[in-house]
């Protein structure tokens, strides 16, 4: 087994967007709501993805915190572990992949890669409007799936948590110490090759 490297993200091997290197998936949140034309913008960034043959696989449903049913369907769907701090989250968003394609009706075998891509488009333009995203894989499908009665022509992506960063002060002590400590990556050479294997 190889030795990985990593870096801290004052280690820069080559120059990026500050968006890009700015964005962090933080757990404590602010409890002020987001404004309803920024909501607007993360889903309007979403749209322009990447897609196999442009079918725009990614839905989304959306919950801001005073539409507390909703937002409650969502958030009970989550582990124990991400209760803890996405509990201040005012905007939850799940997001789905269409599985067929909407032109012939075949299986769209790029549908969560083209929804990881918007999610990633919807993310840049969080960081760009001071938000902070953290997305969650650790919920409960079968609970989501029944509360929000989703379709079985739908797959799951994940859930995001969206909002103004809050105090790190308020999270659980072993949360706090994972927020406040330094973003590693590795090292370009342990993921980029120029060669086979």
């Amino acid at each position: 087994m190889e030795t990985m490297t990593f870096l801290t993200t004052t280690e820069i091997e080559s120059p990026v967007f500050d968006i890009i290197q700015n964005r962090k998936s933080r757990r404590a949140y602010s409890n002020k709501p987001i404004e309803a034309e920024k909501i607007k913008s993360l889903f309007e960034a979403a749209k322009w993805a990447p897609s196999s043959m442009n079918d725009q696989p990614w839905t989304y449903v959306y919950a801001t915190k005073d539409q507390t049913e909703l937002w409650n369907r969502i958030f009970v769907s989550l582990n124990e572990s991400n209760r803890v701090w996405a509990k201040d989250a005012p905007l939850l968003i799940v997001s789905l992949a269409r599985k067929y394609f909407s032109a012939n009706g075949k299986t769209n075998g790029t549908a969560k890669y083209d929804l990881g891509a918007a999610n990633a488009f919807l993310t840049l333009q969080a960081t760009a409007l001071s938000l902070n995203v953290h997305q969650m894989g650790g919920f409960d499908h079968e609970t989501l799936i029944s509360n929000l009665n989703i379709p079985g022509d739908y797959e799951l992506g994940v859930i995001l948590a969206i909002g103004y960063l809050g105090d790190a002060g308020t999270l659980p002590e072993n949360l706090r110490q994972r927020e406040l400590a330094p973003r590693v990556r590795h090292i370009q050479r342990e993921f980029v090759r120029n060669q086979g294997f």
